[in-house]
This record gives structure tokens, C-alpha cells and sequence, in this order.
């Protein structure tokens, strides 16, 4: 189909929020829909800190984080399929619905690609590791977990794009939404960032993470009620994959809850990459570091993110301009990312190459600058990252090695979360949000299944009947 100024339905983002939502819509014939997107096709998608012994070039768009797949396409792809994590959906739609969701996102990531073990189900060995982890303090949520792949992450939503295609929706790439148009309280379109109008019944905004800033400053030039979500913000953990293999193997990525002793704040393992890669992306203008693994290519490290949630009340309004802030000092000290040896944080000195090079941790992050976390994070972060550190040592022994490795700063920005009904609409009609960008979301899954509801919602209306949350 080719572009148009009109479209029953434009949806703004193509990660799997957006994604899910156009194969949902696509399946009743006729009905006008478009994604826009202001990154590239996935196959133009090109990182060059993605090279052996390359940097990140700083570009904008960055290629990781915005175009055909948006995040998830370069994420290794696990498919949490439980309604206990990644998201708000439970409180929104109720565990059962959530639960049905999720069982569909999964079945349709299994056609779009090939069969991948569930990792986690439950069994002795598991349940005496919850036992382990609660005499150190820690929780563990053990949750079912289908591990795609960094390479077919790529491949499934390559597939997916062709079939949209093949379907006649119109996906519009290097396109950038400034402004989502209104008319009377209901939805009008939107327009582009050349100025171009494009009219839609109706709009799914799914901009991602990366796109939080501006669905915030949308939200507030369309006078949207906003709920502040909380900034995490913490480092990325690399050590020796056998030190964690005994659980890796089991639950592949355990998820371990704690609350520290100084602070009484919540801290959390995020993103564990068995026999990974550490990686770099850009949140806007700010480098932050991340992790991914493949599901044919292994290096002899396991990383992963370790967290510390924090939210803020009044005065202050926005946690995302002060986890920048914090990610743009270690850019300032290091060009880049930092990369520390624990031993050397806790003795208060800097990692330099000689320090680093004694370690008996290889970096797979080979663009990473050696030097001292103490100078970015906050004493509070710290010291609550050193506490779980040393908790995970007793589940794990060697996790708080002196040769563990710390890369900063992880941060993870959820925009503040939109005021949604059952069907994610928002407060002007005809304009639903969906996907980690409205806040309602936080993984792959349940920002597929949020797709699903907007989508089916539109239906209902466009066909003529009443929606399930009205």
C-alpha cells in the first residue's frame, strides 16, 4: 500500500508494542493502518560500537534503541512469559487476562521464529535455591523464560515487517512524530518532524523507553494526568560465567530482590546474560551501558545489571533528567563507559589499564575506560550496590570477587505513567499508549500484549462494538 495523508489507525513506534498492534489490526481486511517510526529499517540498523574495538559514534537516532524492532530487536531476547514481572498489565487488566495475553505474545514470537527452550520451570532445585537466597535476604522470583537470541531477535521481527507488508500496512522509517494532533478531545493524526499532517481515527503512541522525554512533554502540551514512575540506575556486572552457571542453568535469568540494610531501599538483578556481552546504547544524549547474549555465540562471561529503584516526591518531578545526569558524568570522566574492578571500588582507588589487565575477568566491552565509580554514583547507590553484591556472594560464591567487574552507568528511564483506561486509552479519545514508553510496560512480552489490547479496543470501536473496558 502506498503512503497516504490518512489512516484509520497510525501507530507511532515500531517496537514490539507497535508491532503487535499493527498484526492485530492488520488482520481485518481494508482497515487503513501506518507505523511510523523515526529510526531505521532493521535492515539498515547498523551499530558501530557493535564492531570489535569500536566506540560508539554517538548517532542519532541510535541505531540500538530506535527503528524496525525498536530496543527489543538487539535485545537477546527473553520472553518472560509470567504476569508477576515486566510490567503493570496485572494491575490494569487482572493476572488472568494478563496471563491469557501473555500466552498469545508467546505463541506468536514462536511462529514469526524457531522453537527456544523454557527456562525456570519449577522443581526442587529451584525452590532450594529460593531457599538459599532468603537466608542471605535476597528474594528470588523464579518465572518462566523463553531465551530467543540477539541474531534471532533480528530475524523475528525482520519476518514480522514482511508480513505486515504482505498485509498492506504502510511502515514509514526515518519518520519522526512531533506532535500527536487533536481535535475536540478526540484524536486528529499526527505531524511529522518535516511539518507533514497525517490524519488518523486513531493513534497507539509505543515510543519505547528511548521516546519516554517526549510522550512526557506530549502528554503535558495535550494536559494528560501523569503518575511520576521511578529512575533505576546501577551498573553492569561481568565475572566469570561458571560462577553462575549453577543457577544460570536453572532459571537462566534469575531475578534476585533486596532490601539494603543502610538505606532500606530496593535493589535488583536486571538482564542476566549467560556467556554474554556487554554492550553500549544511547538514551538520547547520553551513553549507558547494557548487556545481551546470543543463542549460538558464547564468550566465557555472564553479566548483568544490578538496579537501585529510587522514587522521588516534591518538589522535584523528573527522575529521568537526574539519571542523565548522572550517565553524563561517566561520560564526561571516561568519554564513554566506565569499567571498575570491585576490589578496587571498595579499597577507594581508581582502575587503571595495569589494575585491569591483573584481572582475571576478560572485558567483552573493549571500548570501556578503566576507572573509579565512586566519583559518579552517589554514596547511597554504592553502598546499596556493594550490599547486594556481597548477598549474591553467599548464594554464589565468587560474585563478590575482587576481579568482578563493574561497568557504569546502567540506567533504565520509564516514563511517567499516563492515566489509561482498561483498554490503554488515554484521556483524549481515540488516543491509546502503550509498550515501556507510557509506563505500563517493562520487558518484551508485556509490551507485546499491550499492543494486543490497544489494538482490539480500535476494533471494537471501528466495528461498531462496545469495548471490554468501558
Amino acid at each position: 500500500m502506498q503512503p497516504s495523508s490518512s489512516y484509520d489507525v497510525i501507530i507511532v513506534g515500531a517496537g514490539p508494542a507497535g508491532v503487535f498492534a499493527a498484526i492485530e489490526l492488520s488482520r481485518q481486511a481494508g482497515l487503513r493502518v501506518a507505523i511510523l517510526d523515526k529510526g531505521p529499517d532493521i535492515d539498515q540498523r547498523q551499530c558501530p560500537a557493535r564492531q570489535p574495538g569500536k566506540k560508539c559514534r554517538n548517532c542519532q537516532p541510535c541505531a540500538i534503541l530506535t527503528g524496525w524492532g525498536g530496543a527489543g530487536a538487539f535485545s537477546d531476547g527473553k520472553l518472560t512469559l509470567s504476569p508477576a514481572v515486566g510490567g503493570h498489565l496485572n494491575e490494569i487488566l487482572g493476572e488472568d487476562r494478563t496471563a491469557s495475553l501473555i500466552r498469545e505474545v508467546d505463541e506468536t514470537y514462536l511462529r514469526f521464529g524457531e522453537p527456544r527452550p523454557i527456562y525456570g520451570q519449577r522443581n526442587d532445585e529451584i525452590e532450594s535455591l529460593e531457599k538459599r537466597a532468603a537466608l542471605s535476604g535476597l528474594r528470588v522470583v523464579s518465572v518462566p523464560i523463553r531465551h530467543i537470541g540477539t541474531e534471532h531477535c533480528v530475524d523475528t521481527m525482520r519476518m514480522m515487517r514482511d508480513e505486515l507488508l504482505r498485509r498492506g500496512v504502510v511502515i514509514r522509517t526515518r519518520t519522526a512524530v512531533s506532535r500527536i494532533l487533536t481535535d475536540d478531545g478526540h484524536v486528529a493524526g499526527v505531524e511529522t518532524g518535516d511539518g507533514e499532517r497525517i490524519e488518523g481515527s486513531a493513534v497507539i503512541v509505543a515510543p519505547g523507553r528511548e521516546g519516554a522525554s517526549w510522550l512526557k512533554a506530549t502528554a503535558r502540551e495535550l494536559g494528560l494526568s501523569l503518575a511520576r514512575n521511578p529512575v533505576d540506575l546501577g551498573v553492569r556486572v561481568e565475572l566469570p560465567a561458571t560462577v553462575l552457571e549453577p543457577i544460570t542453568r536453572l532459571v537462566y535469568e534469575s531475578k534476585f530482590f533486596y532490601y539494603s540494610r543502610a538505606f532500606d531501599d530496593q535493589v535488583r538483578t536486571f538482564c542476566m546474560c549467560p556467556y554474554g556481552e556487554v554492550s553500549t546504547e544511547f538514551a538520547g544524549d547520553v551513553m549507558t551501558v547494557n548487556g545481551h547474549s546470543f543463542a549460538h555465540r558464547r564468550t566465557a562471561n555472564t553479566n548483568f545489571a544490578i538496579l537501585v529503584s529510587k522514587n522521588f516526591t516534591e518538589p522535584f518531578d523528573d527522575p529521568i533528567a537526574y539519571g542523565k545526569s548522572i550517565a553524563r558524568l561517566a561520560n564526561l570522566l571516561s568519554g564513554g563507559i566506565l569499567v571498575q574492578r570491585l576490589g578496587d571500588l571498595e579499597a577507594g582507588r581508581r582502575t587503571n589499564s595495569e589494575r585491569l589487565e591483573r584481572s582475571i575477568v576478560t572485558p567483552t566491552l573493549l571500548s570501556a575506560t578503566p576507572g573509579d565509580l565512586n566519583l559518579v554514583l552517589p554514596y547511597r547507590y554504592v553502598v546499596n550496590i556493594l550490599e547486594m553484591l556481597h548477598a549474591l556472594d553467599e548464594v554464589a560464591p565468587g560474585v563478590a570477587s575482587r576481579h568482578t567487574l563493574l561497568y557504569g552507568v546502567e540506567a533504565k528511564f520509564y516514563s511517567s505513567r499516563l492515566r489509561l483506561t482498561a483498554d490503554l486509552e488515554t484521556e483524549v479519545e481515540g488516543l491509546y499508549a502503550c509498550g515501556d514508553g507510557a509506563g505500563v510496560t517493562r520487558g518484551l512480552v508485556q509490551a507485546s500484549a499491550s499492543g494486543l489490547v490497544a489494538a482490539r479496543a480500535i476494533l471494537q470501536r471501528h466495528n461498531g462494538h462496545p469495548e471490554e473496558g468501558s
